[in-house]
């Protein structure tokens, strides 16, 4: 922990653990007997021998007030626990698992909130008699659907995100992910929630002890102190002052405290300062177990998904074909929403519970020379390729790397997911992947939280930990969308070295940003609404495009001094509404009636380039 976080922790921790250590030593203090009567010193002032005034019957109002915070600390403290620890299992489980799950847990809990707070307590007290027993079960029922609400909606936020998506792709079971990766990123607001739980209950508690219905005279309690002093407050107003402000300020005390915990426990709440980049060198992968990779690394053919079922589903990908050599690297470019990121999902077997593969293969040769179809393997079988021959770096390096685990244990783990190899040997090892990168001052940043490293930083550690198992192929999706100009080209020259560096590595590189097709692609795919419209080695489609849609994009690039930037009019089809015949279409200047009544097909314009239009003559 800093010592900033101590400094901050320091005085709230100080206050509360006061007043806890006093109700704790309270039978050791040499305090009088909390309960004897001296009914001829009722009411009397503060003295020497009572440094806090006597009651209406005579007892020692200081000796009540430190006894009393025994009682109404232990119903809080440990009313609150036990409905945070049900709550948060109950949210945590509805939010994971969803359907059915949700219902048994989230909603049947949610039920408790449709009574008035007050009128529950006062039902289970009636039930079961009063007393503090009783209280700890009223306040349990009472306050675990907030829990579980709480840990229901931060459970959804985080449930799809990439690091949890990420362990479920490694295979982890349900109850590690709910632990290790849901959990901790959950904690913070559920820590705010325990601090207000404490103050309610205690303020509950207060109350029905005042109504005579919570801690059983003559055990002291600071709302049965407020309930006497109530009928004497003329006669002896201090005896209403103490035990209100011993309820008040243990509150304001807890709710600092937790405040404090919140944001020094959460690593997202911290800062720190920024560091030098220091350029990168040296080899970026550990050495690959060696294989004569065939010429084919990767073939797609003919691959339809759907999203949906039934009559209203989605055609969102139609007949892809792609072919990746070992070596090669393959540009996929296109406007937002024409399948890009999604055909990659479907090489890698991640695609969302509502979208399926329907026809077409996915072909892959792994290191032993098998060639496997991706689109038929089982989860078991993905599991063992994905992270170790396959590998993916997304768009936003954010939310890949799970905020509350450092760095360095993030790439250690993708390495120990696949290699038999020791907690501190696959540390090592990620440290180096790290300063191969080029993460300055790998050892210390290995350490880090991710959002203590800046976009460029986080994101050469994704990479990292794509390449940590020396993949066979890597996806990249969009990985310097986020990043700025000088960022941009240095990930670009990281990835062109690590292709070059890793011996028949293919790469297929996702992307909108022709600019960086022509650095870093041998050929490129042009996807428009779920289709390939063409594709071919990069200088001969920049060259000479043979579908309008690509010679749109490239002319909507800017060059040099123009002063005007050339447009692609209309907009992108929905898939709910898609054009009959050519889906461009609408927005193309050549197209003609055949165009709007037949989809064309993939026509070979020359060796290894192929368009989807039927005047593509016209158009080179």
């Amino acid at each position: 922990m800093a010592l900033r976080d101590r400094h901050r922790l320091a005085a709230p921790l100080a206050v509360v653990g006061g007043i806890v250590a006093l109700a704790v030593a309270a039978p050791l203090l040499p305090l009088p007997d909390p309960v004897t009567i001296e009914v001829a010193a009722r009411l009397a002032p503060p003295s020497p021998g009572h440094w806090l005034g006597q009651d209406e019957y005579g007892r020692d109002v200081l000796s009540r007030v430190i006894w009393g915070a025994r009682a109404s600390l232990a119903v809080a403290f440990v009313s609150a626990l036990v409905a945070g620890l049900a709550g948060t299992l109950l949210g945590l489980l509805g939010g994971y698992f969803r359907g059915v799950v949700e219902i048994l847990t989230v909603r049947s809990a949610e039920a408790v909130l449709c009574f008035p707070p007050l009128l529950l307590a006062l039902l289970v007290v009636t039930l079961l008699g009063p007393g503090a027993a009783t209280l700890i079960v009223a306040l349990s029922i009472l306050y675990a659907p907030a829990y579980a609400r709480v840990a229901y909606a931060e459970t959804l936020a985080a449930r799809n995100l990439d690091y949890v998506v990420a362990q479920e792709a490694l295979g982890a079971r349900s109850g590690r992910i709910l632990a290790r990766t849901v959990l901790p990123n959950v904690a913070p607001p559920l820590l705010v929630q325990f601090s207000l739980t404490v103050a309610s209950a205690m303020v509950l508690e207060s109350g029905l002890s005042f109504l005579g219905l919570g801690v059983v005279p003559p055990e002291p309690s600071w709302g049965l102190m407020i309930r006497g002093a109530r009928s004497t407050m003329e006669q002896a107003p201090w005896l209403l002052l103490w035990p209100c402000l011993a309820l008040t300020g243990t509150i304001v005390a807890l709710n600092l405290l937790c405040d404090v915990l919140r944001d020094v426990l959460d690593p997202r709440g911290r800062t720190v300062a920024a560091n030098p980049f220091r350029r990168f060198a040296g080899s970026l992968l550990p050495a690959a177990p060696s294989a004569a990779p065939p010429p084919a690394l990767l073939r797609v053919e003919g691959l339809h998904l759907e999203i949906g079922s039934g009559p209203d589903a989605l055609q969102a990908i139609r007949d892809v074909s792609l072919t990746l050599a070992s070596g090669e690297t393959l540009a996929v470019v296109g406007e937002s929403g024409s399948g890009k990121t999604l055909t990659g999902l479907a090489i890698l077997g991640l695609l969302p519970p509502v979208v399926r593969v329907t026809a077409g293969r996915i072909l892959y040769t792994g290191r032993d020379g098998t060639t496997r179809d991706l689109a038929r393997l089982d989860e078991a079988a993905f599991r063992r390729l994905r992270g170790d021959e396959l590998a993916m770096v997304f768009q936003d390096p954010s939310a890949s790397l799970n905020p509350v685990h450092r760095v360095g244990d993030q790439v250690a783990e993708a390495i120990r997911a696949h290699r038999d190899v020791g907690a501190a040997a696959a540390r090592g090892q990620a440290v180096a992947l790290l300063d191969r990168v080029g993460l300055p001052d790998a050892a210390r940043r290995s350490r880090a939280y991710p959002h203590e490293l800046s976009g460029g930083q986080r994101q050469r550690a994704v990479i990292a930990a794509a390449i940590a198992n020396g993949p066979r192929l890597l996806i990249a999706d969009e990985p310097t969308t986020a990043l700025d100009v000088t960022i941009q080209a240095q990930i670009l020259a990281l990835l062109a070295s690590l292709k070059a560096q890793a011996g028949g590595m293919g790469l297929i590189f996702v992307t909108h940003n022709l600019a960086v097709v022509s650095e870093i692609a041998d050929r490129v795919a042009v996807m428009y609404v779920g289709e390939v419209v063409e594709e071919g080695p990069v200088a001969v489609v920049f060259a000479r495009p043979r579908h309008p849609y690509t010679a749109a994009l490239i002319a909507s690039v800017p060059e040099g001094d123009d002063e005007r930037l050339s447009a692609i009019p209309g907009t992108v089809p929905p898939l709910h509404d898609l054009p009959a015949g050519c889906r461009f279409a609408p927005r193309c200047g050549f197209a003609e009636a055949a165009c709007r009544t037949a989809p064309p097909v993939l026509e070979a314009v020359a060796a290894r380039h192929s368009t989807r239009c039927r005047r593509w003559r016209e158009v080179g």
